[in-house]
């Protein structure tokens, strides 16, 4: 016999579509007739509701986690123009502070006189050198370092 219409009510009591009430007991289903006795099917456990599926977050995780260890972070990964993860001022303050780091290493430890320091530094607020490497070459050309001081490598 056919249990469209205890399916129907099932699923009208327990606020639900009639593709998720299940039928443990067809004979007794088949007896119900009122609300009332769907009802006490329902209390009894013989018609039951199925549990709605959800969207699993597993792989998602999975990737949350390879990210926070620094993975997936490659130039084929990556969305947005070319200075939006790394704009123009913060890789011009990443250089700056670099080679400012630098001359003030050299200036403590004493290879560097003053007046050479000050023109270096403002030569490096000047963007003359893309490196630390390059900044190093121009000290060794116009022989900045003071003689006797071994060479700061960069």
């Amino acid at each position: 016999m056919d249990l469209k219409m205890q399916k129907r009510l099932a699923a009208e009591i327990m606020k639900v579509g009639i593709s998720r009430v299940r039928v443990e007991n067809k004979k007794e289903v088949e007896e119900a007739i009122t609300r009332e006795d769907v009802k006490k099917l329902i209390e009894k456990g013989i018609i039951k509701k199925v549990q709605k599926k959800g969207t699993g977050r597993v792989h998602a995780k999975a990737l949350l986690k390879q990210k926070k260890r620094g993975r997936r972070s490659g130039k084929g990964s990556r969305k947005g123009k070319k200075y939006s993860k790394i704009t123009k001022k913060e890789q011009w303050m990443k250089s700056v502070r670099a080679l400012r780091k630098l001359l003030k290493e050299l200036r403590d430890k004493g290879k560097l006189e003053k007046k050479d320091y000050r023109m270096l530094y403002r030569k490096v607020k000047g963007g003359s050198f893309r490196s630390k490497k390059h900044l190093m070459m121009f000290i060794k050309d116009n022989e900045l370092l003071k003689a006797g001081s071994k060479e700061k490598k960069g």
